[in-house]
């Protein structure tokens, strides 16, 4: 989409040698480390680095105590005829004897590792128990009639009014993970204040989106600390960053005219934001002289262009934009508009907030499909969350009201859904584009719709998450929450919208060595220029890696890369957005067509997991995703394309049918080292092996490999691609005809483990039994 940005693309190659968050979902096998870590790390370039050994310890010691701790477990799990508020309670009691619940995390995954344990108390049904220990006390600002116009008293007003702080403390001496944020936050906190005030850097075209959620970043944690501590050295340090931004300090912050780049209205809105959280979290603390100079130049730099944009065509993200862009810049005028309102004589304030909310509701709201899937991509989903709740969260603390926006979708509330079963055993299914470096933008969206949805799993998934530590948690999070996310969830979920149209199958959610697989079909247009060319495409996981993966955005600067997405779209000569680029079929070396309307069906067995880390999968546990996607493509009489789970969830079997009157390639992307033998292919990565072999294969039919390149036969792209250095394709040739493909994956488990071949069954007949 015209104006999108990502400054990932002078290093995104696919692959990281450091440890860090995977948007891509490839690695350089020789240089990742196969181990887990006891360091949480979060934000770029500053890290979180904070050790967890001490927590470790408890959870440890926890397991060690002697016969009391292990025969009140027992007493609690034995107990049929307990009611749901006693295990509740005893879940309460067990949390804060347990602590966090992940012992470690994957190092470079950053997926938590939790420890295995039968013990159950703590690890009971996801709820909420309020005591006067640890919940929050009710808002002393009730209005009758809530007006955007009128806000509370007292200050703050955004998102952590003065109640809250003062019950902070004591919540924090009674959660752990509050004390584990808490310590990371000041940790942050001393990092940036160490460093120099961020530095412009305008990225081309493409903005400063990097620095402006940067300093967002640093005044929320200067702030935090400040009012942790009324240590005043943490509100001389947010001037220096302010007056940085306002052009005013030792370096150059972009042109005079236009300082926080309007032209690209992201990297506005979110200075805007920043400057209101400042104004706001600090304001007893500021001078007269500095508030005047804070609202002069959030005027100038982001009110001002903002009233241009919501009364003009500069402002196209506000004409049917269901994504992150209309999320991120309504919130951002809507936070900045609330802090100053009333202080604001220019009135552009008021204004604004006559517009925001409306238009919010129009189109950021309805980003969120019928089935909870986010219009963009995985990973669009935390940008375009976190403006929305950062906004909906405002307006609840500063008027009293959300003004509609958290339940004009009435489907909104299953987003929360989407994000945990698009999360993988290592990351996310992360199709099409991935945005930019998530300098202020978490899941921590999760812990706000946890409270205001009652949906008790979502905080209790993303506090274990490595972004959870920052302060929007501090205060979204509600710690009368209880149990494990993971008690009596399924572990498959399919989302039928029609514009999605995905599955997400797994063999636990506890386990960083779990078998994960995610197919997608849907609509490929209507995804706000971030989606892919790929019906059919899938990842999997399994061993602790990824074995086929995503190669994830190309290159945001490239021309005309979100220019359209119809059929001759420049967009889709570029690799990494072609069908060519994706693990699907691929008819006669051309792109799918942007047009289809794939049917689909899915199955499963609805197993779930149960209350502890340890689970053994049933031996008839299973699930599968059928999708008939002939309309995606112009040479071809039929195209299908399944997927299912077998033998206990230990094994994946994907089955094509296909009648084509020209060439067909079966393809699949990944890091591994592969060496192939006719109809078998052995795959290793990390010292696992994955074997994968073609059942009854059709004449002919053998694995070959190559590089990730075009064809020399592709249309030429307006710029050339990225590489995709130590990615191999996986790929199976075959000419015109009509085939059955079978494609059986292995993963080699550790053990004694009996493998399966399952029968030959044609896709339509597909069912729960249909393998037995």
């Amino acid at each position: 989409m015209a104006g999108s940005y990502d400054n990932l693309n002078t290093r995104q190659h696919t692959l990281y040698s450091e440890p860090r968050q995977n948007e891509s979902g490839y690695i350089t096998p020789a240089s990742r480390s196969k181990r887990t870590s006891n360091w949480i790390k979060f934000g770029v370039p500053v890290l979180i680095i904070v050790i967890i050994a001490a927590v470790v310890g408890g959870v440890v010691g926890s397991r060690h105590k002697g016969s009391s701790s292990a025969s009140s477990v027992a007493a609690v799990a034995s107990a049929s005829a307990a009611s749901a508020s006693a295990v509740a309670s005893a879940a309460a009691s067990a949390k804060v004897a347990l602590g966090r619940f992940p012992a470690a995390t994957d190092s470079f995954y950053m997926i938590p590792v939790y420890p295995s344990t039968t013990d159950s108390v703590a690890f009971s049904s996801p709820t909420f128990v309020p005591t006067s220990q640890n919940s929050w006390p009710k808002d002393p600002f009730q209005p009758s009639t809530p007006d955007v116009l009128t806000v509370r008293p007292d200050r703050p007003r955004l998102i952590a009014p003065a109640y809250k702080w003062a019950a902070l403390p004591n919540l924090i001496a009674n959660d752990p993970y509050l004390q584990f944020w808490n310590e990371t936050i000041f940790k942050n906190a001393s990092d940036y204040k160490a460093a120099v005030p961020v530095v412009y850097f305008l990225d081309g075209d493409s903005g400063i989106l990097d620095n402006a959620r940067q300093i967002k970043q640093r005044i929320k944690a200067f702030a935090y600390v400040y009012r942790m501590t009324n240590d005043s050295s943490w509100v001389d340090r947010a001037w220096e960053e302010i007056q940085n931004a306002a052009g005013n300090g030792t370096t150059t912050f972009g042109p005079e005219e236009d300082r926080w780049n309007s032209v690209h209205f992201l990297d506005t809105a979110e200075l805007s934001a920043a400057f209101g959280i400042a104004y706001d979290w600090l304001y007893d603390q500021w001078s007269a002289d500095q508030k005047s100079m804070i609202i002069s130049t959030l005027l100038k730099y982001g009110l001002e262009p903002g009233i241009n944009q919501v009364t003009t065509s500069a402002g196209w993200w506000r004409n049917n934009i269901t994504g992150n862009w209309n999320c991120v810049c309504n919130s951002g005028l809507t936070m900045a508009s609330l802090a100053i309102l009333n202080d604001d004589v220019s009135g552009i304030a008021k204004q604004l907030l006559q517009t925001t909310i409306d238009n919010a509701k129009d189109n950021c709201a309805q980003a969120v499909s019928t089935d909870g899937t986010w219009a963009e991509t995985a990973n669009y989903w935390y940008f375009g969350t976190t403006g929305h709740a950062e906004m909906a969260a405002s307006l609840l603390t500063a008027t009293g009201s959300h003004f509609g926006l958290l339940d004009v979708n009435p489907n909104f509330d299953r987003t929360g859904q989407f994000h945990m079963y698009v999360s993988g055993a290592t990351s996310l299914f992360n199709y099409g584009d991935h945005g930019p470096n998530k300098y202020s933008t978490t899941a921590n969206s999760m812990m706000f719709y946890a409270d205001f949805y009652n949906e008790a799993e979502y905080a209790l998934f993303q506090r274990d998450q490595y972004d959870a530590a920052e302060p929007w948690s501090m205060f979204w999070y509600d710690s009368s929450v209880v149990g494990a996310f993971w008690d009596g969830k399924p572990l498959d979920h399919f989302f039928d919208s029609n514009s999605d149209h995905w599955a997400s199958m797994r063999s636990t959610w506890t386990d960083v060595n779990a078998l994960y697989v995610a197919m997608k079909a849907g609509t490929l247009q209507n995804h706000q220029t971030h989606n892919d060319l790929d019906c059919g495409d899938f990842v999997l996981d399994a061993l602790g890696t990824r074995w086929a993966g995503e190669l994830g955005s190309g290159d945001y600067r490239s021309p005309n890369y979100f220019l359209s997405d119809a059929q001759d779209a420049d967009r889709w000569k570029y690799y990494r957005k072609m069908t060519e680029g994706q693990n699907t079929i691929l008819v006669n070396k051309a792109n799918q067509n942007v047009q289809a309307a794939p049917t689909v069906k899915f199955g499963t067995s609805n197993t779930t997991q149960g209350p502890t880390t340890v689970f053994e999968v049933p031996t008839d546990s299973t699930a599968f995703f059928t999708t008939d996607m002939t309309s995606a493509y112009f040479d071809a009489t039929s195209v299908k394309r399944g997927v299912r789970l077998l033998n206990g969830r230990k094994q994946v079997l994907l089955q094509d049918e296909f009648t084509t009157s020209t060439e067909v390639m079966w393809r699949m992307h990944t890091n591994a080292t592969v060496a192939v033998d006719g109809a078998t292919a052995t795959l290793t990565l990390d010292g696992q092996t994955m074997k994968v072999e073609m059942l009854n294969p059709p004449a002919g039919a053998v694995f070959n490999t190559s590089a990730a390149v075009r064809f020399d036969s592709d249309p030429t792209p307006p710029a050339p691609d990225q590489e995709n250095p130590g990615v191999t394709v996986l790929m199976i040739d075959l000419p015109a005809g009509q085939y059955t493909l079978q494609v059986l994956f292995n993963p080699q488990w550790p053990g004694s483990v009996s493998y399966v071949t399952p029968p030959t069954v044609a896709l339509d007949n597909w069912s729960l039994t249909s393998h037995n």
